[in-house]
């Protein structure tokens, strides 16, 4: 056993002065040479500030040897070990754990049962071994053996809940006892004459086993505080800054580090404890041109090149949709697939929004324009090597069919010129993007996956993997997790997310209790708040630290976390810690201007044609009107398979034409008809390629309402109804403003005697409720629909000489079948014609369009983007001053 001292330095940002004159005076009292001493850092960021100032301590003479465990263990060989266990690489040991698993009794099932909950069993695995091994490979191999012992021992058997969890743990505990030499074993072979080790937030296992095992001087420095003087040396320009939401904290956390780069502070550390608001504070950063370095880096998924290789696996998948086709043209990484990208792109997704294909299935490839079909036919190509036979191959196959259907149309040229893109390739160990690796190609071999397989297996690694871009020469912003903030000296620190939600232990896999993970010297709960509390300590000395968090989430009130509660307890009780709180951000006084309804004047953009619908948005909103049928504007379709109410509505008219059809050409009795009706349904639904799941509730209720509509026709026909036409398409010039054309379609005309004579009769389908239709037509005159085909119908001169006019709807939401007459229709029609007539003639002399809309008419406009009601200002209304973060 060596000799061990123990220091710690003057609490104080930076303490590498005083480290590197307490290592020369430990190498002059030992009489050591200083190039022979070995000095263990916590983090490879230290190397160079341990080094500078050691040349300001001693610029003369041999430097001692600074290193970190990782950097030893780069420069040293790894030592051979048995082939059987995990290798420590993510994908190669989930791949070699999905096929250990996959032979044990009872989990093959699973795995055919429930894919998802197999894969989470292998991930499972895979992350407790890696932990095993990690503790395990951290202890001297002489007493390693009795380290696995102790670990089979404290694994035994146990009932009751978590029985799954712990055998599985047990697998992992014997798979990873396999590999019985580990990465830093070269390390206890090292023979410095001097040992010398830096913690920070708690020893290292690995630093603590080494100095265990040393037999020369050693000399621990502990810059830790100890437990009852956690916030000793703290910073008295520390700021608590409480934030109303996550917006709020966002500006204040980019507004802060403004402040103090104005002020010349610079670097600062920006702590990434919320990953998703640091990446707001630093999209608020860039508008500022703020040069930043992030060492927390990206996950591969939430990148463009992540989603690019993902969006093609997607793509591939038999329910692939044309959204998921435009989202991978749109990835940044396709432009070579074919000549005018753009313009191809543009026009295909304007034929596919017109038309409404939601399914690749769908798209009629004549129908497409000829820069989109080119477009179209590249991406069917890429496609082409994920489509082959047969369906179920080696995971190896599959990389080289990805392979393939990258380097169509330059999309894999793309990817490797770009830097998040060449990780991802690296990532998933494509050919020619990552160098051989023997373990992984025997398992990639090994392993039997089809395409969903496949891509979760990339999604996976996508999600695992991480990219740190490269960051400029000179920074003014260090974006780093709270540990490696220690021992580094900044000109200021803003951390957000300090709430109580984000600033507490790390998570680890719940398969193994508190009591046995400490048992076998596995990061604990209790481990984690302790080491966060040495690193929150360690943050506090530096010479400026503004704290954030947010007092509320999606509505939900939050505290701080517990170690911002103790520090302000601590600050409550010095009068050298009382920070007044400012708001960092500067107040910009906006001058007001009321914004109010427009009212546009269009003479030169009245429509040539105009439907019952049009002229029923004039009568509601003259600025709807004028936005939706003068501009032509509207609204972009989503394309998904998702069936709405629109496209029940062409399939409910499509299949009562076909019905009535063959009901007047070979009439059955009431049963036969309902028989007839359900499966015209389903044909039809076939016929316009609905999704068949999608469309499945309207389906279960499509028996009801035949049985409901049969019935009805039936007593409909019995008083002297008869169908005459159905999906009559009308138009007609409108008398007194000839320049514009009505145009219309009528659901259905039908021919009915009662005992007042003859009678034609306009019934308008709609899956609106009975009740709701019955109050439509209560004020006649406030009914556009049934009065402006009653008037398009006689304009047209469809409407037979001689008897009456009628119109009704005709209820089909399912529940109910009945009608709501529109009495006296005729003359209902008559004063609709001039009403319009006058309308129009108004507009085309330069009458105002202003948005008089109300109700359900505003709720649901397309046009509300333009009108901006909510945004008015009265007169009288203040407004409120701005406040800005840059």
């Amino acid at each position: 056993m060596s000799a061990r001292e123990r220091w710690a330095p003057r609490p104080t940002a930076d303490p590498w002065p005083q480290i590197a004159e307490r290592v020369r005076r430990f190498a002059e009292e030992r009489q050591l040479e200083p190039r022979h001493l070995l000095v263990l850092l916590p983090f490879a960021q230290h190397l160079p500030l341990a080094r500078e100032a050691w040349v300001r301590t001693c610029p003369a003479g041999w430097m001692p040897r600074f290193e970190t465990t990782q950097t030893l263990r780069e420069r040293l060989p790894a030592a051979s070990s048995a082939a059987d266990g995990p290798s420590g690489d993510i994908a190669t040991d989930r791949l070699a754990a999905a096929r250990m698993l996959g032979q044990k009794q009872g989990l093959k099932e699973m795995r055919e049962r429930d894919p998802a909950m197999f894969r989470h069993w292998v991930h499972g695995v895979v992350e407790m071994a890696h932990e095993f091994m990690q503790v395990a490979h951290a202890v001297a191999p002489a007493r390693r053996a009795q380290w696995w012992d102790r670990a089979h021992a404290a694994l035994g058997a146990h009932g009751g809940p978590g029985a799954m969890e712990l055998t599985l743990a047990r697998v992992a505990l014997a798979w990873a006892a396999q590999r019985e030499a580990g990465p830093a074993d070269a390390l206890f072979a090292l023979r410095p004459q001097g040992w010398v080790a830096v913690h920070a937030g708690g020893p290292e296992p690995l630093v603590r086993a080494l100095l265990d095992e040393a037999e020369a001087p050693v000399l621990e420095i502990d810059t830790d505080p100890a437990g009852d003087a956690l916030f000793e040396g703290v910073s008295p320009d520390a700021q608590l800054l409480p934030c109303l939401d996550f917006e709020d904290e966002a500006q204040m956390a980019a507004a802060q580090v403004l402040r103090h780069l104005a002020a010349g502070e610079a670097p600062v550390a920006l702590i990434a404890q919320d990953r998703v608001l640091v990446r707001r504070v630093r999209a608020l950063l860039a508008r500022q041109a703020i040069a930043v370095r992030d060492e927390t880096g990206w996950r591969l998924s939430t990148t463009r090149a992540g989603a690019c290789v993902a969006g093609l696996l997607r793509l591939a998948q038999p329910r692939a949709g044309t959204d998921d086709l435009l989202d991978w043209l749109k990835s940044g990484f396709t432009a070579g697939l074919a000549e005018d990208g753009a313009e191809g792109l543009a026009a295909l997704e304007t034929v596919l929004r017109r038309r409404q294909w939601s399914a690749l299935q769908e798209v009629h490839e004549p129908a497409l324009p000829e820069r989109g079909r080119v477009l179209w036919r590249a991406a069917l190509e890429a496609l082409a090597p994920l489509h082959g036979e047969p369906r179920r191959v080696s995971l190896a196959s599959w990389n080289d069919r990805l392979r393939s259907a990258l380097q169509a149309g330059g999309v894999w040229d793309a990817l490797a010129a770009d830097g998040a893109g060449a990780e991802v390739l690296r990532a998933l160990r494509l050919p020619g993007a990552a160098a051989d690796d023997p373990g992984f190609m025997q398992q990639a071999r090994a392993a039997s996956m089809d395409l969903a397989d496949y891509a979760a297996w990339v999604d996976s690694l996508l999600e695992a993997g991480a990219y740190a871009p490269e960051a400029p020469a000179q920074v003014e912003v260090v974006v780093t997790p709270l540990p490696r903030a220690m021992l580094r000296p900044f000109a200021a620190v803003v951390m957000p997310g300090c709430d109580e939600q984000r600033l507490g232990p790390a998570a680890f896999a719940p398969w193994l209790p508190e009591r046995d993970r400490a048992a076998l010297g596995l990061p604990t709960r209790v481990l984690s708040l302790q080491q966060q509390a040495l690193a929150f300590a360690h943050l506090l000395r530096q010479p400026r630290v503004s704290l954030l968090w947010r007092q509320s989430q999606d509505g939900e009130p939050l505290d701080p976390g517990a170690l911002v509660e103790r520090l302000q307890l601590e600050r409550s009780r010095r009068a050298d810690l009382q920070v007044p709180v400012e708001d960092p951000r500067l107040r910009v006084p906006v001058q007001p201007s009321p914004q109010g309804p427009t009212a546009p004047i269009a003479p030169g953009l009245l429509p040539e044609a105009l439907s019952a619908t049009g002229y029923e948005a004039l009568r509601n909103c003259p600025y709807r009107f004028f936005a939706l049928y003068m501009l032509g504007l509207a609204e972009a379709d989503e394309l998904d398979d998702e069936i709405e109410r629109r496209d029940y509505g062409i399939w409910l008219h499509a299949v009562l034409q076909r019905f009535h059809e063959q009901h007047r050409q070979a009439p059955l009795d009431e049963a036969g008809e309902v028989e007839r009706l359900v499966a015209i349904g389903a044909q039809e639904r076939a016929a316009q390629q609905l999704d068949e799941a999608a469309f499945l509730p309207y389906a279960l209720r499509l028996r009801e309402l035949a049985r409901l509509y049969v019935r009805w026709l039936f007593e409909h026909e019995r008083g002297g109804g008869q169908v005459q036409a159905s999906e009559v398409k009308l138009q007609a010039r409108l008398p007194g403003f000839e320049q514009v054309c009505l145009k219309g379609t009528l659901d259905r005309i039908d021919r009915v005697r009662d005992g007042q004579g003859e009678a034609t009769l306009v019934v308008d389908y709609k899956t609106s409720r009975l009740e709701a239709l019955k109050n439509r037509v209560k004020e006649p005159l406030e009914d556009t629909q049934l009065a402006f085909y009653a008037a398009l119908l006689q304009l047209a001169g469809q409407a037979p000489d001689g008897g009456a006019l009628r119109a009704m709807y005709l209820a089909l939401d399912g529940n109910e079948v009945g009608q709501a007459e529109h009495q006296d229709v005729a003359a209902s029609a008559q004063l609709l014609l001039e009403g319009m007539r006058q309308d129009l003639v108004r507009i085309a002399g330069g009458a105002a369009l202003p948005p008089l809309g109300e109700g359900t008419v505003c709720e649901y406009c397309e046009a509300q983007g333009l009108c901006r009601k909510g945004h008015w200002s009265g007169p009288d209304e203040p407004l409120a001053t701005g406040v800005a973060s840059a």
